[in-house]
């Protein structure tokens, strides 16, 4: 698709429906807006990068980009692990990292009104403060919660509370030609057509710009424990999981770790992890507003993971040990990460009764194509995360391994009725994947889907299915 060139009269209109000092061009323009959280993937400048205030300041973007056929990225915090917020094709980036503001915490209706840029972990803060509770929870804090919803982000709670899309009530959305459309609101409940912001929620930026959600909340969860089982063996940590599930408990949080990854937290935190003694651990949380119940759950869990073979059960009943254990779980992504030279990352999803023959799968490559493979993940609901670590390997052996072991990992998941991504996206990074994945007319629907919202394909072009 050929695009326009940004011109000084584009410069000018740009400055004058915002403002020259949020207007960035040349080597005016941040490194950081060149990549998302894998360079891996590659660095793209846009042409201009233009920091956004206001709906009607993306509005007046949106209508010019699509009357000159300029290509416009969206972008929030850029933590994004697929390539996804990059402009592939130049053109404008649009952050929305400064849209930053909790517009309404509604008590009444239990829901928050937010601009796009807040930080997840802001938004966490300020509703607690009102002893409400915003269950996603991702591992990354600093991200927004515009791209949080361009994702659908999951995490850690997915396990009791779902997912994001099952918190976003409704969102105001600039449509790729300029128009804004306001689409459902504090209502708990629509059957009034389609479910046009279900489109929107897991696009990827590729159907509109967000730029004012409403999301459900929750009473805060008076009481929280969580449980550190290790295990002897891996096999033993993952096989357990289906036994909790089958024993009717229901966990917040169901986390599987292994050694390796543990100890690379500890470096990269400087902090001591509770327990060093096994090969593999289960990480369980239970919560919620009666302490005598949580209490109960909590005790069950426990009886049953050292029926099924767990080396002890470690409580973490208190705010000090919860942090302690947590924090090194939020870790993991950037421990691994500092340990190689380079990476490459999936996060299959997985059906809960083949995550532990998954996980035997990804072992069984490791040992075959002698490489380091480091994995962690959400055990409860199937989402895996597996990393590759390039190490000492030459620049050639490191791209024919990273190729085949990613194509046998995407493989392997759809053959046990999973998908190539459980949060993170597909970008560009995993277009191909997907397309495998979901076959000829499954693109055929997306790409129809993306052409009937952006005829002239230039919002976040590259990314998902074009």
């Amino acid at each position: 698709m050929p695009y326009k060139k940004i011109t000084t009269d584009d410069l000018e209109f740009l400055k004058k429906i915002t403002a020259p000092d949020r207007i960035y061009t040349g080597r005016e323009i941040n490194d950081d807006f060149t990549h998302d959280e894998m360079t891996e993937y590659g660095k793209f400048s846009p042409e201009v990068v233009v920091e956004a205030l206001t709906n009607h300041e993306i509005s007046s973007l949106m209508r010019y980009a699509y009357e000159h056929n300029i290509p416009v990225t969206p972008r929030g915090s850029g933590t994004g692990l697929c390539g996804g917020a990059v402009a592939l094709y130049g053109g404008i980036l649009l952050s929305v990292a400064k849209m930053n503001k909790i517009l309404e915490i509604d008590e009444d209706n239990l829901t928050v009104t937010v601009e796009p840029g807040v930080l997840l972990m802001e938004l966490a803060k300020a509703v607690a403060e009102k002893e409400l509770f915003y269950p996603p929870d991702p591992g990354e804090k600093t991200a927004t919660i515009g791209g949080n919803v361009m994702t659908n982000a999951g995490g850690m709670r997915a396990v009791k509370y779902g997912v994001t899309r099952d918190y976003v009530r409704g969102m105001e959305v600039v449509l790729p030609d300029g128009e804004m459309l306001a689409i459902g609101g504090k209502v708990a409940k629509n059957s009034s057509g389609y479910s046009v912001k279900d489109l929107f929620i897991g696009s990827e930026g590729t159907l509109g710009i967000v730029t004012k959600l409403v999301l459900k909340l929750l009473p805060l969860p008076k009481k929280t424990i969580s449980l550190l089982a290790p295990f002897p063996t891996l096999n033993d940590c993952i096989d357990t999981v289906p036994v909790l599930f089958k024993s009717k408990l229901i966990p917040t949080a169901v986390e599987f770790m292994e050694k390796e990854v543990i100890a690379a937290a500890e470096e990269y935190l400087g902090k001591a992890f509770p327990d060093k003694s096994a090969d593999s651990y289960l990480l369980l949380t239970f919560d919620g507003n009666a302490t005598a119940e949580v209490e109960k759950a909590s005790d069950r869990a426990a009886g049953v993971l050292l029926q099924a073979g767990a080396i002890d059960v470690l409580i973490a009943d208190t705010e000090e040990r919860l942090e302690t254990i947590w924090t090194a779980r939020g870790a993991f992504l950037e421990a691994i990460k500092s340990s190689t030279s380079q990476m490459d990352e999936c996060d299959v999803v997985a059906p809960l009764n083949r995550v532990g023959e998954y996980i035997k799968y990804v072992k069984q490559l490791e040992a075959q194509e002698q490489i380091r493979i480091e994995s962690f993940g959400h055990a409860g609901d199937g989402n895996i995360h597996i990393y590759l670590c390039k190490d000492a390997l030459s620049d050639e052996d490191w791209q024919v391994k990273r190729d085949t072991i990613m194509q046998a990992l995407y493989e392997k998941a759809v053959a046990f009725g999973g998908q190539v991504s459980g949060e993170h996206g597909i970008g560009h990074a995993k277009r191909a994947y997907l397309a495998e994945s979901i076959g000829n007319r499954g693109m055929e629907l997306n790409k129809a889907i993306k052409k009937a919202f952006d005829p002239k394909l230039i919002l976040n072009p590259g990314k998902v299915c074009y």
